[in-house]
């Protein structure tokens, strides 16, 4: 794969921008390309994508939130939609996705791989705990142990 995308989708999760950064940071040293798919399946079928480099990412780990943005996309339920969603990842010709999300996002993924043959690999990012075939997701042990206050990064998302 020379080119790749990454997107959050659903409602957002504590350590999903430490995704994002994963995601570049290896695709940097792999040699791809990445490129950041900003409001989830919603910006993906709308196009609105970016590459991102190392410096996009640096300084991630403690904001909370995704600075790709997230969003749940009606439209993507709809096979309609999906094609739409391949077609503009043939357009900018990236080759497979990173989705970082929960179930919905997951089984939109699976969808988008069986109908149009899009490569895909899921990082579980969902407070939700809800994902058959795995312990832990990013975000979910944050939520039963903040304080009443909440964390600094929750303040990112207000």
């Amino acid at each position: 794969m020379r080119r790749i995308g990454v997107l959050c989708s659903g409602g957002d999760a504590p350590g999903m921008n430490p995704n994002v950064r994963a995601v570049v940071r290896a695709g940097i040293d792999a040699g791809v390309e990445v490129w950041g798919i900003e409001r989830g399946y919603s910006g993906l079928i709308k196009g609105a994508l970016k590459p991102l480099v190392s410096h996009d990412v640096s300084g991630l780990i403690n904001r909370g939130g995704t600075i790709l943005r997230t969003a749940r996309c009606m439209e993507f339920l709809h096979a309609e939609g999906r094609a739409r969603a391949a077609e503009t990842l043939r357009a900018h010709d990236i080759d497979g996705l990173v989705v970082c999300g929960g179930d919905g996002s997951f089984t939109g993924a699976q969808m988008l791989f069986h109908e149009q043959g899009i490569p895909i690999a899921g990082t579980p990012g969902t407070i939700d705990d809800d994902l058959c075939g795995t312990d832990h997701t990013i975000g979910f042990h944050t939520l039963p142990v903040l304080p009443p206050e909440g964390a600094p990064g929750h303040r990112d998302r207000l």
